[in-house]
């Protein structure tokens, strides 16, 4: 298996999965201004009560004409604002819908096609296409981005994107250094090894350190509430027992889909780290999750997880070498860890512990649609489990 540099895959060091281009340089056709008059609304239209009322008379472009001669970058923004009225639209009002009118359906399928994951909001268009620096001169920091598109707005929806956009490009330099780890590890430099594991350690710190400061900003009580009942999805869901008809889309039929919703178990830092550090775990209810995750993700994306997976032989390498590189790797599994005990502590505080509120907002089922609390504490047991 061939591992290839970042830019092969569009990632970068600086910014890791996270978009090269920001949302707020991007502008789209003229003919999707009422789409986006639409999406900057959207707080208000959803505090009306009707917001279907709204979005049924929604003006639809030429997708196909658009989608001939977009950039990906175009195609990405289009995406957020689609995805954003979609899940309005069916969590916006106390009853979930039966039908996504065709005027919504049709456009988010035919993006969705294109990109090649399922239409339906996913962690890239909630999180990785959402953001923009204010001083342009300074870096993908909390201190200096914006969340573009929002639901209800507020503080604490801002705070639950931007920490994880914040963790995305800090951990641009932990995927540049797994590459350069498979590559070292793979000629025998265990010197190099070594150094690049101290390195990934320490950026680990910076990762952990960051999703560390969820609680400044986020409210455990407003999250649940106010931002979490919008990116649920209709797979596994109560409220949607058979999922969701997407009207005029003929390749459905007519026939209800059931799609999973966005989670932040849709980023690919954790995956690919699994996949250097050759940590795996036993079948169960969330590994079949996330393996159907694996198709929430953009192409290359996936294809990069995939790569690293089938590359990396670090750990067997790290077994016959000395006791302080195999302090180094031992380490850096443990930061994973780390960061997976961390989420569990969030699962509970920010969902688990919350009282049961509106249609498919269950404290015992994630957004993705499992019971997630024992999973999450197994995999977080085996990972650390999985030391040399």
């Amino acid at each position: 298996m061939t591992l290839h540099d970042l830019s092969h895959y569009g990632l970068s060091a600086d910014r890791g999965y996270l978009s090269h281009a920001e949302i707020d340089d991007i502008e789209l056709p003229d003919d999707f201004a009422e789409v986006e008059g639409a999406a900057a609304m959207l707080s208000g239209l959803l505090t009306t009560g009707r917001v279907h009322h709204w979005l049924n008379g929604l003006g639809m472009p030429d997708i196909d004409a658009f989608l001939a001669s977009a950039s990906d970058e175009e195609i990405g923004v289009a995406m957020v604002r689609y995805s954003f009225l979609v899940q309005a639209y069916v969590w916006g009002e106390p009853t979930p819908p039966a039908f996504l009118p065709a005027n919504l359906a049709i456009p988010l399928v035919a993006l969705s096609d294109h990109i090649g994951f399922p239409p339906v909001m996913n962690y890239a268009g909630y999180v990785l296409d959402n953001w923009y620096r204010l001083d342009k001169d300074a870096p993908v920091a909390l201190d200096n981005i914006v969340m573009d598109q929002n639901f209800a707005g507020g503080q604490d929806e801002n705070w639950f994107v931007l920490v994880h956009v914040a963790i995305e490009a800090t951990a641009g330099r932990a995927l540049e250094l797994g590459v350069e780890l498979v590559r070292a590890s793979d000629a025998g430099d265990a010197g190099a090894v070594e150094a690049l594991l101290i390195e990934m350690n320490t950026v680990w710190d910076a990762i952990n350190g960051i999703f560390d400061r969820m609680v400044e900003k986020c409210d455990p009580y407003v999250y649940y509430n106010r931002v979490r009942p919008y990116i649920h999805g209709w797979k596994n869901n109560p409220a949607m027992p058979e999922g969701l008809i997407y009207e005029g889309v003929a390749k459905f039929a007519g026939k209800p889909q059931p799609f999973r919703g966005q989670t932040g178990s849709q980023s690919s830092i954790v995956p690919a780290m699994d996949g250097l550090f050759q940590v795996s775990h036993t079948n169960d209810e969330l590994r079949e999750f996330l393996a159907d995750l694996h198709q929430y993700r953009p192409r290359k994306h996936r294809a990069f997880i995939e790569d690293m997976a089938g590359a990396s032989h670090l750990r067997d390498f790290a077994r016959e070498q000395g006791q302080s590189l195999k302090h180094a790797f031992n380490a850096c599994v443990e930061q994973v860890a780390r960061f997976r005990s961390r989420h569990l502590e969030y699962a509970a505080a920010y969902i688990n512990k919350q009282a049961s509120s509106g249609a498919g907002n269950d404290p015992d089922v994630g957004t993705g649609g499992t019971p997630f609390m024992k999973y999450l504490k197994k995999h977080r047991d085996e990972n650390r489990a999985q030391t040399i």
